[in-house]
């Protein structure tokens, strides 16, 4: 049996996920077993902005916790990429994790009330590779295929999407064969298939390349597209690459408030191809050259919304000045697909951060898509000097085009307690710590507006936070946090 069949026999006993990226369901039924008390025993990193005061926060796990099931466990730092479902086991619930440092993947089981009691790893560093940043916990009930996470790697051009069973049994967390060629190679940070019925039949992927411009990779990001005529293909599809009808390749040619014909253009054998043959065939094939595509993600709710695809450009800059023909502050874009032709589409630029140095976006990286809203997480340790603020979570509203500052980091730069408690690094500059996943898990829970946010809080360093998957494979001793919020609009 392959291991995909195996997914989908899992599928049919396994509730379906719902995330950010998944959620499919209008149900406004409140589920009274959840307990939204702070689960653990470190304080919530965030606080909302102005305006959204009336969300409540609350910290469900952190890297010094300890569950009561497996007091060994430590959950790592730098959690990105994440997914949530129902146990099939159990009446409780499971929560897969990225931890992007340490290339590795996590998954805590939680109780019927959301708290968290066991955790472990299901794909540690030998078998991660490279680093996973974001992901995709594909279902049948939504995707048509599952339930597999989808995780992708970021190292370098022969990085590739991971296939990772997440019921797998945790004596396989070093295995390396679970790589998906057909997705091609390269420095990615997500794989998005679209919801079933969108295209009939078709399995489409989104993929983010994560790539500056360089002497070496002069395609730089890239907006990726797998496609198979047949659902749930992972195997034999073709991949694409994003291209301006009219040829041009320069990302800052294009401007908000105009709209751009594009097509996705075939990468002839890619399956077989090495990252940096991809590259260099991807560039001279025409495609539209992004400064660091990070995350992607759709509209939610009808199959119309579905076909709104919404990606970041992160930026880059060389000695705090900007590149010539990229974002240095950062972009989202916004991609409305022909209903007939996935290969065909019109592009805009929905937010920039150009236009705002400093007090606008900041590296956006992370993104969260609603029925009416983008949520937008920024990564701003780039560090330049005329940043004004921390690492924010943005709430663009499709309909009215307005971008909020939405939630912030809780650094107390003030307060020599939690300074000692959370900073052993001594930094302190704007943007030092970085959102990860953002994911609905309302209709999963039965709870409406209910979210769960990953940090990175980077300077919150102990020794007993290294090794935290078992390899022996990272010296890294960062801490991490996931965060439960409620009251969110959709």
């Amino acid at each position: 049996m392959t291991q995909f069949n195996k997914f989908t026999l899992l599928g049919a006993v396994c509730a379906a996920l719902v995330s950010c990226n998944e959620d499919d369901s209008n149900s406004k039924s409140v589920n009274k077993d959840i307990d939204f008390s702070n689960h653990s025993s470190v304080p919530a990193f965030v606080f909302p902005m102005p305006g959204f005061e009336d969300m409540e926060i609350s910290s469900l796990i952190s890297s010094s916790d300890v569950l009561s099931q497996s007091p060994l466990f430590v959950f790592a730092g730098q959690p990105d990429g994440a997914g949530f479902m129902k146990d099939p086991n159990s009446d409780g619930y499971i929560m897969i994790n990225n931890h992007e440092i340490s290339q590795s993947v996590s998954r805590v089981f939680l109780d019927k009330t959301f708290k968290p009691v066991k955790g472990e790893y299901i794909v540690n560093s030998l078998g991660g590779m490279t680093r996973l940043c974001s992901a995709t916990l594909a279902t049948p009930g939504i995707h048509g295929f599952g339930p597999v996470f989808l995780t992708a790697g970021e190292s370098g051009e022969e990085s590739m999407v991971h296939g990772i069973d997440p019921m797998g049994s945790v004596g396989e967390a070093g295995r390396t064969d679970r790589v998906l060629p057909a997705l091609g190679k390269a420095s990615m940070e997500n794989a998005v298939p679209l919801p079933k019925g969108v295209y009939s039949g078709k399995t489409i992927i989104f993929i983010g390349e994560d790539q500056s411009y360089g002497s070496s990779h002069a395609s730089a990001g890239q907006l990726i597209m797998y496609m198979s005529n047949t659902l749930g293909d992972l195997q034999n599809g073709k991949l694409y690459a994003l291209k301006r009808n009219d040829g041009n390749q320069v990302e800052m040619t294009m401007q908000k408030g105009s709209s751009y014909d594009v097509n996705f253009v075939e990468i002839p054998n890619a399956k077989n191809l090495t990252g940096a043959v991809i590259n260099t065939t991807v560039n001279g094939l025409g495609a539209i050259r992004f400064s660091r595509v990070e995350d992607v993600d759709y509209g939610k709710g009808s199959k119309a919304n579905n076909r709104e695809i919404y990606f970041t450009a992160t930026g880059q800059a060389s000695s705090n000045q900007p590149v010539e023909g990229y974002t240095m502050w950062g972009r989202v874009y916004h991609l409305t697909m022909d209903a007939n032709d996935p290969l065909k589409g019109k592009l805009e630029v929905v937010v920039e951060g150009d236009s705002t140095p400093g007090t606008g976006i900041i590296n956006p990286d992370n993104l969260c898509v609603t029925e009416n809203f983008v949520y937008i997480q920024e990564d701003g340790d780039s560090y330049y000097t005329a940043a004004q603020h921390d690492s924010y979570i943005w709430q663009y509203n499709i309909r009215t085009k307005v971008n909020k500052p939405w939630l912030n980091m809780n650094h107390k730069r003030n307060d020599p307690t939690w300074v000692a408690a959370y900073n052993q690094t001594g930094e302190t500059r704007l943007g030092c710590w970085e959102f990860g996943a953002m994911n609905d898990i309302s209709d999963l829970i039965g709870v409406p507006g209910t979210f769960a946010v990953n940090i990175h809080p980077h300077t919150w360093q102990k020794d007993a936070f290294r090794n935290a998957d078992g390899s022996g494979n990272s010296t890294n001793k960062e801490g991490g946090q996931v965060v439960i919020i409620r009251n969110v609009e959709q």
